[in-house]
């Protein structure tokens, strides 16, 4: 029974830890989501860059997982290349090795589980705050609390379930402990727990308590393989969240694992005198002999950077390597959205930035199929016209099924905690895309327009019509130029162009001119009466058209 209750303890602890590991990974990307967000986007112009500011987000949130997920949506996003992911994917293995340092320095050493109830009481009051970062704050001080309480409570419970002596019997039954078949076995023993925990941090630190209670046959080497066996686990959390995302984020994602694997081949081949090179280091430039899990800390981050070193001179080979591994497929974009996945990502502001990319592709979409229309004008071979109207039907289908896939993802995201920054930006996105669904609605109006028109009148339009609907397509054109351009710039946009209102009220007042000119040349018998309604139906819709396009414009820049 006592063995049932330290073993259910042993699991909670770890489920303590992880817990910890993830709610102060989470408070940490909240609170400052957008300045890491400006740091992947900007400060990776070069691979040298890249592996800076992959080691200080990664050792900022202390999580390289969620730093590589990170960087595969914004591959997904198109905002980093593949070979500027592969620097900062290096950088977060570095980085994520600050984890074991601070374990190693104060884990052990100090009653930190004592301190928690403190930091916990700090936290209360921060959680409750109606501001988001303070709110965001008190979520890192509690998943400080609740990581160094499990690690705490763990060592506890391991040694009560005797840990220590299972480890050293499953070890006897080794008769080469410290062979290359056992250095390899813990390897694939790494790999495996941690892409079952899908949290490198924590399998690690279950490795320096193992190596704490100096286990018999348990000994730095065989400490040094299962950290080395984690660095290839944790590749398994980008893999999973490239699945559903675009051929460039799996590629990145495989970067990531081609990176740790072949790190981990290099340094097999000269294990041995590499965990000597390492406890030299440790004992005669850190001076730090009697700690050993300094020892294995020191194994685990000089693993990790003389990989980087070895390997940062040969990004561009990685990315022809992966490139040819997952080629380029052939896909029919009209059909499916570039940059949702499917899947939530770790954080809102992630999630909303991919939907702002998809949006920006509804916007181009809508502006494409306004150009068929132009087109489908100066047609004249009925082929040509019918093929061309059907293009225009199919998108139209498009542009209703891009709205309510972008807004159900929208809707999913904002059921998570969210900023007030974060639930405005979501509702002006929900009113970009309605009002972009209106815009293909319109453009598909007017292609029925001239559908009608060339199906129930044999009459064409007269060179004084043809020259003003040439002219309103022109504003609208540019109209949509303005708004795509907003768009696509949507994070920079405070302020409405002074062009988009002046362009609105051109095309009002160009329509209202053509209205009452259409009556006269109407009475004065220029042209049929039917040959005007097709006329004035296609400016009108023009004009209607011009006003969503504000609206979206509106919604962009955060107006009513």
């Amino acid at each position: 029974m006592d063995t049932c209750i330290n073993l259910l303890s042993l699991i909670d602890s770890l489920a303590l830890f992880l817990y910890g590991m993830k709610i102060m990974s989470e408070g940490l990307e909240k609170f400052a989501g957008d300045r890491l967000r400006n740091i992947l986007s900007s400060m990776t112009r070069n691979r040298v860059m890249g592996v800076f500011t992959g080691i200080l987000v990664t050792a900022l949130i202390q999580s390289s997982s969620a730093t590589t997920v990170m960087v595969v949506s914004f591959v997904n996003a198109g905002l980093m290349t593949l070979a500027q992911s592969i620097g900062v994917i290096m950088g977060a293995n570095i980085g994520t090795t600050v984890t074991a340092w601070i374990i190693s320095a104060i884990g052990f050493k100090v009653n930190i589980a004592a301190f928690a109830l403190p930091l916990l009481a700090i936290g209360i009051p921060l959680i409750f705050s109606s501001k988001s970062k303070r709110k965001s704050v008190g979520e890192f001080i509690f998943g400080f609390s609740f990581l160094f309480m499990g690690l705490s409570y763990l060592q506890v419970n391991a040694e009560a379930l005797k840990i220590g002596d299972i480890v050293a019997n499953l070890l006897a039954g080794w008769a080469g402990s410290g062979g290359f078949l056992t250095i390899l076995l813990f390897v694939f023993v790494g790999a495996f727990t941690t892409m079952i925990v899908q949290a490198s941090a924590a399998t690690m630190a279950v490795t320096l308590m193992l190596f704490d209670m100096n286990i018999p046959g348990f000994g730095f080497e065989l400490a040094a393989a299962l950290a080395m066996g984690q660095n290839i686990g944790t590749t398994i959390t980008a893999f999973l969240a490239s699945l559903t995302a675009n051929t460039q984020a799996r590629r990145a994602a495989l970067a990531h694992m081609f990176f740790n694997v072949f790190g981990v081949v290099i340094i097999l081949v000269m294990f041995h005198p590499f965990c000597d090179a390492v406890t030299w280091f440790v004992i005669n430039v850190m001076h730090a002999g009697d700690n050993d899990l300094f020892r294995l800390s020191a194994f685990h981050s000089a693993f990790n950077i003389f990989n980087t070193l070895t390997l940062i001179w040969f990004v561009k080979q990685i990315e022809a390597f992966v490139c040819y591994i997952l080629p380029q497929k052939e896909q029919d974009e009209e059909y499916r959205l570039c940059y949702i996945s499917g899947g939530l990502l770790s954080t809102a502001e992630l999630s909303i930035l991919e939907a702002q990319k998809e949006i920006n592709v509804f916007s181009e979409r809508c502006q494409r199929m306004f150009g068929f229309v132009r087109n489908l004008l100066n047609v004249e071979k009925n082929e040509e016209f019918v093929s061309l109207y059907s293009r225009i039907e199919k998108y139209e289908v498009i542009t209703d099924r891009m709205e309510v896939e972008i807004a159900n993802y929208l809707n999913q995201v904002s059921e998570g905690r969210l900023s007030s920054d974060s639930k405005s930006k979501i509702q002006n996105m929900l009113r970009q895309v309605d009002e972009l669904e209106s815009i293909g609605d319109c453009c598909f109006n007017l292609g029925r327009t001239l559908s009608r028109k060339r199906q129930y009148s044999q009459e064409d339009f007269t060179e004084e019509q043809k020259g003003h609907i040439q002219n309103m397509i022109g504003l609208v054109e540019e109209a949509l130029n303005e708004m795509v351009a907003v768009v696509a710039n949507s994070e920079q946009q405070k302020n409405i162009p002074t062009k988009a209102y002046n362009l609105e009220h051109e095309i009002n007042n160009f329509r209202s001119q053509l209205k009452n000119q259409n009556i006269q040349d109407v009475n004065n018998h220029l042209y049929s009466y039917q040959i005007g309604v097709f006329y004035t139906d296609f400016i009108c819709e023009c004009e209607k058209l011009a006003d969503y396009i504000l609206n979206v414009i509106q919604a962009t820049c955060g107006r009513q």
